[in-house]
């Protein structure tokens, strides 16, 4: 497996058909269902990329965002939003990109090889 993407999203179905995308893509994949669990999963596993659901239980995505850019060693870890809110695009303004649910996973496997290879 190539490059390791942390997927961060409450739904499993979403999670799953993600975790199909990327590793039938050559990706490796691990994943957080929640923002409180993630910034753990993130030193953990050293992600390239991280997808990130703003709407979840516990701790929502921009919270978790904020936590991620204020640690040294993890700040540059580029982030694409997936989301079922509009106007998530305004929401985390560093991300790679933003995309609404339901998403075109070749728009998505473009983005991330162009961020990540």
């Amino acid at each position: 497996m190539g490059k390791k993407i942390l997927i961060i999203d409450d739904d499993p179905n979403i999670v799953t058909y993600l975790e199909d995308i990327f590793q039938d893509a050559g990706y490796a994949t691990c994943k957080a269902a929640d923002g409180a669990d993630a910034l753990a999963v993130v030193k953990a596993e050293k992600p390239d990329l991280i997808t990130l659901d703003l709407e979840m239980p516990k701790e929502w995505g921009p919270r978790f965002y904020r936590e991620l850019s204020q640690d040294e060693e993890c700040s540059n870890i580029p982030v694409i939003v997936i989301s079922g809110l509009s106007g998530n695009k305004y929401a985390i303004q560093k991300a790679v990109a933003s995309f609404t649910k339901p998403f075109d996973r070749e728009d998505l496997l473009k983005v991330i090889k162009e961020t990540i290879g």
